[in-house]
């Protein structure tokens, strides 16, 4: 906080726990979201994960049952301040994943259903899908920085009724 007049600078802003729980908090939302409709619908998330063609074709399944069941775990945990720090560092994970699977498909030409909101649609997926991936992955490197490089104080959080961090 600047003593002369009170405000909080842009550092303040960027460390401030409050800005922690919301940035936390929305990228939870968008994960549970995500998951709803591939948990609902696996044979759907299957053939989208199979559109891809980067996975063996016998593990396609299996990647369409447990990946929406992460993401909806990793976001509910974010959302109530539980485990938060591997629940980013999983999520950063995933979504360098779908950026990569997503930017290859991309560079392929490949005109498919990205999967990632809902498993049905003849939405394609297009540069803004990467954009708005890309999107994610920095609120989630955001994150990991504030939690784990600047070790700002997980806020609004079930842990410390469990008393962990």
């Amino acid at each position: 906080m600047n003593s002369k007049d009170g405000k909080i600078g842009l550092r303040g802003w960027l460390t401030h726990p409050n800005i922690g729980v919301v940035a936390r908090v929305l990228l939870g939302c968008v994960f549970i979201y995500a998951s709803l409709d591939k948990i609902r619908h696996p044979e759907f998330f299957a053939e989208a994960v199979y559109n891809y063609q980067l996975a063996p074709e016998m593990a396609v399944n299996l990647v369409a049952i447990w990946l929406p069941w992460l993401e909806f775990l990793c976001g509910v945990l974010l959302v109530l301040g539980l485990w938060v720090r591997g629940s980013i560092l999983i999520l950063s994970g995933l979504l360098l994943v779908f950026l990569s699977a997503i930017g290859i498909n991309l560079a392929r030409g490949l005109d498919i259903h990205c999967g990632c909101f809902t498993t049905q649609g003849s939405h394609s997926m297009n540069i803004f899908t990467l954009f708005r991936d890309l999107s994610f992955l920095f609120l989630a490197l955001y994150l990991f920085w504030l939690y784990q490089i600047k070790s700002v104080r997980v806020k609004f959080s079930l842990s410390r009724v469990f008393k962990r961090d």
